[in-house]
């Protein structure tokens, strides 16, 4: 691809509400009319990275011609049921990443990477292409032509850690009785408005909602303990199933204030030693809860096997620490102490694992995390005091601040230049990626950053060098963030020494995550970060909320006035402008359209917008996320994804993972 073939695409696809970009793509083309334009951000082939069985629905034991099961010696030693009745009627069958594992060993982990090492199950998972979903809990599943029903078969015979069966039932306790159920929870989760579910028979669910809803299994895929649940344990402490004085007695022995709180917890996987016993669907159940320490064994029901039918997983334990500190982590991860790591490695310190290479016993694998910018930047669009209003909603305003960074520098202090300088927009591997928005006011230019802050009146009024606001007033923007998950305290630190150099007097200020929320949702911020995760196609085209205001959350503060005007419809916010009403619906046709045509050029639409108008700056994406594992730990991918959307491994099926010894 040319600048000239790219840019003539780009404008016929944005049109004239995106002048500024297609201006700024035609110049370059005119610079360089038949270069080639390179990007370090190609999107990587999944056929060539991983066994092609991951790619598509998972065969079964008898469509393989598997007959024999076996399970791990340690299970001979428990009074339990023979494998056979174990497993479901027709088991799932797993191909490893590399090679067939062999039972047993404890794996060693921090507390936050148990997730990782054992994913969720519900009734769909997610392929390592990052955009189709397939068949998990579920056999199959049909959607009506018109989107507004899904019907979903479960597999039978499938159990819960305790051997109890997994059926519809489950499935309708967690929508009617929790989700649906303003008793227990008030406020009904986005995903789940206006939705009915009913069951045909034990093993065929049908979901109806108010609209078309095509990524609803997409949802189901990425948070799929929000819709099942083990009715025949939690129906202990729900007060239709069961009398409230027998209720109320079972929880003051436990410490519970309520049976709200308690379920809660239970749906949430909080790490209390009164909930070692609720059942599981996941490779690895809990057995013990300390305040320092926790402890899984293998679920002896989970309903997977390899293809030479031994039931997954291999690994018999799992060992985690909680861990309160990432040094500790790095240093424990770096000295052979754990055998797998990632949620609390960060980039800057892979130099210091790969030192433990050489003498520590592990291997320090480098994914990319699936973030398309670990920056996500935000000015309140929303803001109270109106001179700051009128200066944020100024895209040239907006346009200056992204030409000032100098991400390639960012990107070798940071990222020792493994990372794609890039703006907030999808991963390459998405069907409604376009080169163009990801470089779009990209190029380090401080020359025209300045400029443009000269056009909108910003001047060094009092001779200190940096810039005040039209009236004569101070401009001391504080940019206020969590530190979290990316390296977000160094990144600002460079951003705000870019934005002094041209004269933006910023001041970047950590808080806490709960003071986020409560900042965000009431609409305090003057600036503030986050990373962008949802640029995936499992995530995107339902929830395009970096691109679109739709929601208020700590994650999107840069317009909750325009977000509530939305989700109330008109009675509380702030009335949008033309062009942000359009976006919304936009974005409502997007998640709801069937026809895959129109939805990629819908979703295509929206990341166009931003890409011209930036409502939120980006800086450094796809970057490296260090993993490292022991080197007795084996069938853990050379190359993934890190990140929510995914869920970090749930797509290279760490049941798989084995430890040679």
């Amino acid at each position: 691809m040319t600048w000239q073939t790219l840019c003539g695409s780009l404008n016929g696809l944005m049109g004239a509400n995106a002048i500024g970009l297609v201006l700024l793509c035609s110049a370059a083309a005119a610079a360089n009319p038949g270069e080639p334009l390179v990007l370090n951000s190609q999107a990587r082939n999944p056929q060539a990275l991983y066994p092609q069985e991951w790619l598509q629905a998972a065969e079964t034991a008898s469509q393989l011609s598997v007959t024999a099961f076996k399970q791990s010696p340690v299970l001979r030693q428990r009074s339990l049921p023979p494998v056979e009745q174990r497993l479901p009627d027709d088991p799932v069958v797993i191909a490893p990443y590399d090679s067939i594992g062999r039972y047993g060993g404890t794996a060693r982990v921090i507390d936050e990477d148990v997730p990782m090492f054992c994913s969720q199950e519900g009734l769909f998972t997610i392929a390592p292409d990052h955009k189709t979903i397939l068949p998990n809990l579920a056999e199959s599943y049909e959607y009506s032509a018109d989107g507004l029903q899904l019907t979903v078969r479960l597999r039978r015979g499938l159990k819960w850690s305790d051997g109890q069966p997994l059926t519809a039932a489950d499935f309708l306790f967690a929508t009617n009785d929790l989700h649906l159920n303003t008793a227990f929870q008030p406020i009904t989760p986005p995903e789940l408005i206006g939705l009915a579910l009913h069951a045909v028979d034990r093993w065929t669910l049908v979901y109806t909602f108010p609209q078309p809803s095509p990524f609803f299994i997409n949802n189901m895929a990425q948070l799929p303990e929000l819709y099942m649940a083990p009715r025949h344990y939690l129906q202990q402490f729900h007060p239709r199933y069961t009398d409230e004085a027998i209720i109320a007695e079972r929880l003051e022995k436990m410490g519970f204030l309520n049976w709200q709180t308690f379920i809660a917890a239970a749906l949430q996987q909080r790490r209390i030693p009164e909930l070692v016993n609720k059942p599981t669907m996941r490779a690895f159940m809990p057995v013990e809860f300390t305040p320092s320490h926790s402890r899984y064994e293998r679920n002896p029901y989970y309903f997977k096997i390899d293809p030479t039918g031994q039931q997954l997983p291999y690994v018999d334990a799992i060992e985690a620490e909680d861990v309160g500190d990432t040094a500790v982590a790095v240093a424990k991860a770096s000295t052979g102490q754990l055998d797998f790591a990632g949620f609390r490695l960060p980039t800057q310190d892979i130099p210091l694992l790969k030192l433990g290479e050489k003498s520590s016993g592990i291997q320090v694998k480098i994914w990319r995390r699936l973030h398309g910018s670990d920056l996500a930047i935000q000015a309140n669009l929303n803001h109270p005091d109106p001179r700051l209003r009128t200066l944020f909603q100024d895209v040239r305003f907006r346009r200056a601040l992204s030409l000032a960074i100098d991400r390639d520098e960012m990107n070798e202090i940071i990222y020792f230049g493994r990372g794609v300088p890039r703006q907030v927009t999808v991963i390459p591997e998405s069907d409604y990626f376009e080169p163009a928005f990801a470089i779009a006011y990209t190029q380090y230019d401080p020359v025209t950053a300045n400029g443009l802050l000269d056009e909108v009146g910003l001047a060094d009024i009092d001779g200190d060098g940096m810039r005040e606001l039209p009236d004569g007033s101070k401009f001391i923007p504080t940019v206020e963030y969590v530190d979290t998950e990316t390296p977000k305290q160094i990144s600002m630190e460079l951003v705000a020494s870019y934005w002094n150099a041209v004269g933006i007097d910023v001041r970047p200020r950590l808080i806490d995550r709960g003071l986020q929320l409560a900042r965000a949702r009431s609409n305090e911020f003057v600036m503030t970060l986050w990373h962008a995760d949802r640029t995936t196609d499992i995530l995107f085209p339902g929830n395009p909320d970096f691109w679109v205001p739709r929601k208020i959350a700590a994650s999107l503060a840069m317009w909750s006035e325009w977000s509530r005007w939305y989700l109330t419809k008109g009675v509380r916010g702030e009335r949008p402008p033309p062009d942000i009403i359009e976006l919304q619906r936009l974005a409502d046709e997007f998640s709801t359209t069937m026809d895959p045509v129109r939805r990629l050029r819908l979703g295509k639409q929206i990341l166009a917008a931003n890409a011209d108008q930036l409502w939120t700056i980006g800086t450094v994406g796809l970057a490296p996320q260090p993993v490292v594992v022991s080197e007795r730990l084996k069938n853990v991918a050379d190359e993934g994804l890190w990140g929510w959307d995914i869920r970090g491994t749930m797509p290279y099926h760490p049941s798989t993972w084995y430890l040679d010894r």
